[in-house]
């Protein structure tokens, strides 16, 4: 597969009628030098044309993956990811690895994962408006973090090898799961590690849950395993290690309605009498965090 090739033509999506615009906006702004702290908020502090920051920021709603404080400008996002990522930071060490974050979004993961001072950081994730917020966010932070419009499906043929892949949020979106595991595990150099996240069930059998055209109103979830079901997979996968980390139910503490976002969220996902259950009857949103070892010492 010819990657640069690729990219010259997803290049093309930033000319997009809906992103052109965004993408002038960002063009407009000044450059400077400014202080960056990556807390649970990234913030960004120094001198700005605040109406400005304010009105690039709102054109590229919606935001999803943050929060983000430029200025004056908060950017309460929809998902608190600071709750994710706090979850996961005593399971890790990046320090001098090469780090990949498949479906990264806007990147706040990225930002957040510099103070390990790992060897390399790219993000994988083939949405321009995504792609675009991450421009606007770096245009301050000034990062070497490379974001490739890219998809899982292309981590096996990237040009360099992972130590450590990130996996968050992307596996129930696949109707084929198993070979989705296979491609990160083929982006693993030798004793590679994958942090992954994915929809669980409980139960103690290997089964899945198979929704009918809908889970949690998200039309894209083809199965919710239990945690023994999803064992399985990643042993078919190739790895020959799985290690569960945690189990978390989303609440609306981290997913929210705000003024940054278009839509629903999670309260509207939610049977409204009781809140164990989607709208669709099925187990509420929960989720299983592991790590795959591609082969041991």
């Amino acid at each position: 597969m010819n990657l640069n090739d690729l990219r010259i033509d997803r290049q093309k999506w930033m000319t997009w009628k809906n992103i052109l615009p965004l993408r002038d906006a960002l063009e407009s702004l000044e450059d400077g030098t400014w202080h960056v702290e990556t807390g649970d908020v990234v913030k960004i502090s120094g001198e700005f044309d605040e109406d400005k920051i304010n009105k690039v920021a709102k054109l590229m709603m919606p935001w999803r993956k943050g929060p983000f404080e430029v200025g004056n400008t908060y950017i309460d996002t929809e998902w608190k990811s600071n709750i994710k990522y706090n979850l996961l930071r005593p399971h890790f060490n990046l320090k001098d690895k090469r780090v990949a974050d498949i479906g990264c979004n806007n990147g706040y993961y990225l930002f957040r994962m510099q103070e390990d001072k790992p060897k390399s950081l790219v993000g994988f994730d083939p949405s321009p408006l995504y792609k675009t917020q991450f421009d606007f966010i770096n245009h301050f932070v000034k990062s070497e973090i490379i974001y490739e419009l890219l998809g899982v499906e292309h981590v096996e043929f990237y040009e360099e090898k992972f130590d450590t892949i990130f996996c968050l949020g992307v596996l129930y979106h696949r109707s084929d799961p198993v070979a989705m595991l296979k491609q990160l595990y083929k982006g693993l150099d030798k004793q590679g590690e994958v942090i992954l996240d994915t929809f669980y069930i409980e139960g103690e059998g290997e089964m899945c849950l198979c929704p009918e055209s809908s889970y949690s109103k998200i039309p894209n979830i083809y199965f919710v395993p239990t945690i023994g079901a999803l064992k399985n997979w990643c042993s078919r996968a190739g790895f020959s290690d799985f290690e569960v980390l945690e189990t978390a139910v989303t609440d609306s503490d981290e997913q929210r309605k705000t003024k940054w976002i278009e839509g629903q969220s999670l309260e509207d996902f939610l049977d409204p009498d009781d809140n164990t259950k989607t709208v669709e009857g099925y187990p509420a949103p929960a989720r299983v965090y592991v790590r795959l070892i591609k082969d041991k010492k």
